[in-house]
């Protein structure tokens, strides 16, 4: 037992936990049925995902004139939800690899949540820019091939191919990340299985883990190189995104703000859709005991951070519009984009929901509550999606020439798009959570004895203890 762990540090394991019953409490998800609630959420994400998929499969054979656009705004829902969800996997590489370089406790029990999460997450961003084509059969044209029509190379210059190229290495980086965390988890299963066939899976999937003291040092090697090279992925990868528009000259995208100001916004909306799927989980998958109100305090904290920044971005856009004098700047971002604007509710949207609503957080009794954390994790991230909305669509409809001036409006095709893809995404996240483990039992257990409920009491009475003694003397 540790005495240099402090008792007023929080609990991030509650109950008389043995190792025993972290091992069964985790595996048990796995090897029982499932539950009622994980049924009833399932079905309703397995009939969006199907009718998302019905639209995608009707744009594709009709065309993309099926959705909303029009000659002025030709990107609008697609990219919207491309940057959305880009920006709700960053939270899975921040949580897992930063935390992990600062030796945070808290992160055990949501890492590998948050890991599986940035992999659905991007798998949804990239079917956007393929559906965005139309003629997706000629996908393979964009890849920089030598063809038999000559040297037709992609261009190298084009912030679009940056994007191809830092995403795929964030989803490789993300994947391999964590498939490795989860070798003594598969290993674990593997052993506990009953069905030759479960054995013989799981068993692959372990790459032959042994629990050797070898393993162990390999594994913690491969960990920090990985979380060294996932870190600076953290910054990287939305800022390329934000280049998409930042190195265009269109008033209101031309904008040096956009890379901080980005990446601040991915790690707001990737944390709230954490907070959002553990709050689910914990109560679909019986995991109270490892995701506690500690965790989502501490959530709750890194949201306020990461909104504080982002209103902070959002002044300064504001006050750069006014103070460059440019009258394009002062029109795109106090006219058409302010409350007196055709787009006004989504303007009022996107504040109220990213700056307002948020400052509600530090009531320590409101960021403690689980219902209102949910709730709070929701209206955030519909705020962060008015965000990306606002940017694109806003600044197309207002051109430099009043003539193509013009207005958006999305069609039944564009919504079931994107609400085929929530669907899909919490299809895939239920089905890994029947699986895989969702919590990683073996870095649970390192903490079990320093932050686990029973022992923080034992180490509160034998400091007493010696506290009384002292007093006596």
């Amino acid at each position: 037992m540790s005495h240099y762990e402090s008792p007023i540090r929080e609990t991030l394991i509650l109950g008389d936990k043995s190792y025993l019953d972290v091992s069964n409490d985790i595996a048990a998800p796995i090897e029982g049925k499932a539950n009622r609630l994980w049924w009833i959420v399932f079905t309703i994400a397995l009939v969006a995902f199907l009718w998302g998929l019905g639209a995608i499969i009707y744009t594709i054979g009709t065309g993309i004139g099926v959705w909303g656009l029009n000659n002025k705004i030709n990107w609008a829902w697609d990219i919207t939800n491309f940057v959305w969800w880009v920006g709700i996997g960053h939270a899975g590489t921040l949580i897992s690899a930063v935390l992990l370089l600062f030796r945070q406790k808290w992160r055990m029990g949501i890492n590998r949540s948050a890991e599986a999460m940035t992999i659905f997450a991007v798998v949804q961003a990239g079917l956007f820019p393929i559906i965005h084509m139309g003629r997706v059969w000629n996908a393979p044209w964009v890849l920089p091939i030598p063809n038999q029509f000559g040297s037709l190379w992609t261009n190298f210059n084009s912030p679009l191919l940056w994007d191809v190229f830092a995403i795929s290495t964030y989803l490789s980086v993300s994947l391999v990340f964590w498939w490795t965390g989860l070798l003594p988890d598969f290993a674990m299963i593997r052993d506990r299985a009953t069905k030759p066939f479960q054995k013989k899976i799981y068993g692959l999937l372990s790459f032959g883990w042994s629990g050797r003291a070898k393993d162990w040092q390999r594994f913690e090697e491969v960990s920090l190189v990985l979380a060294g090279l996932a870190t600076p992925l953290v910054l990287s990868v939305h800022t390329i995104v934000s280049f998409d528009f930042a190195t265009s000259v269109i008033p209101g995208w031309h904008s040096t703000v956009y890379p901080p100001y980005f990446v601040a916004g991915a790690v707001f909306s990737g944390f709230a859709m954490v907070q959002t799927l553990l709050i689910v989980m914990r109560k679909v998958s019986n995991l109270e005991a490892y995701i506690t109100r500690d965790h989502i305090e501490n959530m709750n904290k890194v949201i306020l951070v990461t909104g504080g920044i982002v209103a902070t971005a959002y002044l300064s856009e504001f006050f750069v519009g006014w103070y460059s004098g440019s009258s394009y700047e002062d029109f795109t971002y106090l006219s058409i984009g302010a409350a007196t604007g055709p787009y006004w509710w989504a303007f009022w949207a996107l504040i109220l929901c990213n700056s307002v609503f948020p400052q509600l957080l530090w009531i320590k009794k409101l960021r403690r509550s689980f219902i209102f954390s949910f709730f709070m994790s929701i209206i955030i991230n519909i705020g962060m999606w008015f965000e990306r909305f606002d940017i694109i669509v806003i600044n197309l409809s207002r051109g430099h020439l009043p003539s193509t001036w013009t207005q958006f409006s999305p069609t039944f095709v564009d919504i079931s798009i994107y609400l085929g893809t929530i669907g899909f995404f919490f299809v895939l996240f239920l089905l890994y959570a029947r699986t895989f483990p969702v919590v990683a039992q073996a870095e649970v257990k390192s903490i079990l004895k320093s932050s686990g409920s029973q022992y923080k009491k034992e180490v509160a009475k034998q400091e007493d203890r010696e506290y009384r003694a002292q007093g006596s003397n």
